[in-house]
């Protein structure tokens, strides 16, 4: 049995790994699902730490959401203006506002701190 403690390198990730695996379908309230869940909140400390999951860029987040929902351009159209605008947003050549960006978190939540990071724009040929 691994002993319990701070995981400092990526051999004591790796071996808490295989010992969840190992304990994943113990009963509840017993001492095996405590080693679990203990297990578990230390192997999420390490990838906070060592494996960050950078968020998507505010576009890609978007079309993510459109996508992953079966939704066309058109969805969009009463949360950030014109079609023409929609157009000029996601192709990156308008950047969000943050009326737009508001709309976007409030009427499809998507978190705000994805859509107010920076991201780049198209260069429109004159």
């Amino acid at each position: 049995m691994l002993e319990l403690h701070p995981i400092r390198t990526e051999a004591d990730y790796l071996a808490a790994l295989d010992e969840i695996e190992r304990l994943f379908d113990v009963e509840q309230n017993t001492p095996e699902c405590d080693r679990l869940e203990v297990l578990t909140t230390l192997v999420e400390a390490y990838e906070q730490h060592h494996y960050p999951i950078v968020p998507p860029d505010p576009i890609e987040a978007i079309l993510y959401y459109l996508e992953s929902r079966g939704l066309s351009w058109q969805y969009l159209e009463p949360v950030l203006g014109t079609r023409g605008e929609v157009a000029a947003v996601l192709h990156r050549q308008q950047a969000l506002t943050l009326d737009m960006i508001r709309r976007l978190h409030s009427h499809l939540g998507i978190p705000a701190e994805v859509l107010i990071q920076s991201y780049s724009l198209n260069k429109q040929s004159a």
